[in-house]
């Protein structure tokens, strides 16, 4: 994500690093207790440079600046959420992943009768139409239902009503393609004013929704859970919550992907087979 490559923070940020930790937890706390956003077990080293460059737009030099900006500075607390919850992802931009969606789900949902697919911590929308685009293509979309849930209710707001820019569809023609897209991408759209839109067949088998990883609990059964955030993100509580939420609302013989691999130490892995590409698992126990 982009604030891994945000800058370190100089030495007068960190004169005190047990100072700067207390900040930061104090941050994180009043993230939570003000605005329900629990990222208090997220990978801290991740908090730290996300939040460094948030500081460095905005010319801070200490994180209880930016608390004070967070508790009393309206509009500065949607700023900081949008920065932890991670960047967008444009349409098909990442077309080895698209390739494998397309070979992996569109095999396991044709069995089902009514396919459910939860795209959890969804990176944005340019995510969510890639999967209606490539499960369409694949011939399971017209009865599949794509729940794509974000924790962040500002941001929920603007993917339901998104749009890109039409003169980008060109571009994107050529990652669609390396996705394994057999189509034209412009097809897909409904263009005007300059503006690209999702047909309305195809985003009516998207249902955005608010849901948090860290606090809310399983809420249907899916044939196929894809994890749009890096579990590498989360500490090494929340990682396991996580999976195990993800295990709860997963159906046995249901596909899994998710952006890193299980490891034995997760409570998980042995109800999961590993389908062939990395990150990819079926349920079986």
């Amino acid at each position: 994500m982009a604030a891994l490559n945000a800058p370190v923070l100089s030495s007068s940020f960190a004169a005190d690093p047990a100072v700067e930790e207390l900040e930061i937890a104090l941050l994180l706390d009043a993230l939570y207790q003000r605005h329900g956003h629990d990222f208090r077990d997220y990978d801290r080293a991740l908090v730290r440079r996300t939040l460094c460059a948030v500081m460095a737009e905005r010319g801070l030099k200490t994180v209880s600046s930016l608390q004070e900006r967070v508790l009393h500075e309206s509009g500065a607390a949607a700023g900081v959420l949008r920065a932890l919850a991670g960047p967008p992802s444009d349409l098909f931009d990442d077309p080895p992943r698209a390739r494998e969606a397309r070979e992996l789900l569109g095999k396991s949902l044709r069995s089902a009768a009514v396919p459910r697919v939860w795209l959890a911590e969804c990176a944005g929308p340019g995510q969510a139409w890639t999967l209606a685009i490539l499960l369409h293509e694949e011939g399971v979309l017209a009865r599949t239902e794509i729940f794509a849930t974000v924790a962040n209710e500002e941001l929920l707001a603007g993917m339901r009503t998104a749009s890109l820019d039409a003169d980008t569809l060109p571009v994107l023609e050529q990652h669609y393609r390396e996705g394994g897209g057999s189509g034209r991408l412009a097809d897909y759209f409904e263009v005007g004013d300059g503006r690209a839109v999702l047909l309305p067949q195809l985003r009516a088998r998207i249902t955005w929704a608010g849901h948090n990883l860290v606090t809310d609990a399983s809420f249907n059964e899916f044939q196929a859970i894809v994890c749009c955030r890096d579990l590498r993100d989360f500490g090494p509580m929340l990682r396991q919550r996580a999976l195990r939420l993800f295990h709860d609302s997963l159906a046995r013989f249901g596909v899994l992907g998710i952006a890193c691999a299980l490891v034995p130490g997760d409570a998980i892995v042995g109800d999961y087979q590993l389908l062939g590409y990395p990150g990819w698992y079926k349920r079986v126990a």
